[in-house]
């Protein structure tokens, strides 16, 4: 009998693909990939998919690989996607593909299924990173294939196979809108927020951040430490990847940091409107680009700026696996060599300030920048600068003068 893994959640969704599966000939070896979802008992979703006939069922917990090798690189690119999106749902993905592909590797099974729809851009970001590490591997995407969506028109259709399935799920009224979390972010999306005239960040019960109206009157403090452009400690304490999320998420979400709401063009072509929380990669993002301003040549951050777009499409796409983007991290650390010292920020009402800043290699020299007499910089140099550097128009305003 072929052999299947199924990145598993025990949701309404994949409950009735694990059945599918079987009813197509399949073992099906369920994974719950954990990337700080919340969930009830994860013990008991492993459980409910062996009930249910699963061939085996394992937690695979991802969460500080997700911040320290995903997160934080994209991060180091400043990569916003359409500037604004962090990019919290993109970035796991590849990751979610390469635990399932190193199961299916160890069980010798023959395929890799998920639950992503054919509309939206997750069933690129999981093929795209699966193909990439095993070109042969044989991907099963049910939300794409006709049989499937004739058996399951809808939840209707779902909720009936799974009673007569004997499978439990929680059959509720259908929510104003879909929430996805890990430990870097919620989106939400569809239902009531598909209505560009409803106000989503009003809508949205968000899980991690309080509306900015609501944070307190006051001012919090807050400092971050890096070492070669990966925060290492919070407030003093050295704190690990995954860990420096979590207590961020925290402290920003107090003061309503990180709400976005945005209309986006998925990667299939439709546009679509999202609303997002990311507390703690918000702070960071703010904090490494502050500490930049000090520790960053200008031409380097300039070329990093006009490249770090693609880089965000890249990782929005599902295009994790490939040379270009292998390039492109070797770049960003090698850029990174001298991302070392501390920020200090003040965060207000959803808004960030940076506090104070320090680096044993800030480039920011006083002497010369200052507007004060004297000084380091000798300002007659700055005439045979501007000679130079106006004589082309010069000469092209001898040759082709230009009316004013």
């Amino acid at each position: 009998m072929p052999s299947c893994i199924l990145a598993y959640s025990g949701g309404l969704d994949t409950s009735v693909i694990l059945g599918w599966l079987q009813d197509q000939g399949y073992d099906v070896h369920c994974v719950y990939v954990d990337l700080g979802q919340p969930c009830e008992d994860r013990e008991a979703i492993l459980k409910k998919a062996r009930d249910c006939g699963a061939a085996s069922s394992q937690i695979v917990d991802v969460q500080e690989e997700l911040c320290r090798d995903f997160a934080f690189p994209v991060m180091q690119w400043q990569a916003y996607y359409e500037g604004l999106y962090l990019l919290g749902t993109s970035i796991a993905r590849p990751l979610i593909s390469k635990v399932c592909l190193q199961i299916a590797r160890d069980l010798g099974a023959d395929a890799y299924a998920h639950g992503a729809t054919g509309k939206g851009n997750d069933q690129c970001r999981f093929q795209l990173a699966a193909e990439a590490l095993d070109p042969q591997v044989k991907l099963i995407a049910p939300w794409r294939i006709q049989e499937f969506r004739d058996l399951f028109p809808g939840r209707t259709e779902m909720i009936a196979y799974c009673n007569e399935k004997n499978i439990p799920v929680k059959a509720s009224v259908a929510k104003p809108y879909s929430s996805d979390e890990n430990c870097l972010h919620i989106s939400y999306e569809a239902g009531e927020l598909e209505d560009l005239m409803v106000n989503g960040v009003d809508l949205v019960d968000f899980g991690m951040t309080v509306s900015p109206q609501q944070a307190p009157d006051a001012i919090e403090k807050v400092t971050i430490e890096f070492e070669k452009g990966v925060p290492t400690k919070l407030n003093g304490d050295p704190k690990s990847a995954l860990q420096m999320v979590l207590d961020l998420n925290e402290i920003g979400g107090r003061n309503g940091v990180g709400q976005i709401d945005i209309v986006e063009n998925r990667f299939v072509g439709m546009k679509s409107r999202g609303v997002y929380e990311a507390p703690g990669m918000t702070i960071l993002y703010a904090a490494h680009r502050y500490l930049e301003q000090l520790t960053m040549d200008r031409d380097l951050m300039h070329l990093r700026d006009r490249m770090s777009p693609e880089v965000a499409e890249m990782v929005y796409y599902g295009f994790w696996y490939t040379a270009k983007m292998d390039a492109l991290f070797e770049f960003i650390n090698a850029a990174q060599k001298w991302t070392t010292g501390t920020i200090e920020l003040a965060l207000y009402k959803g808004n960030i300030q940076v506090e104070s800043r320090q680096s044993p290699y800030s480039l920011y020299d006083e002497g010369i920048a200052t507007m004060e007499g004297g000084g380091a910089y000798n300002q007659d140099d700055a005439e045979g600068f501007l000679r130079i550097q106006g004589l082309p128009s010069r000469v092209q305003g001898q040759v082709t003068p230009r009316e004013y």
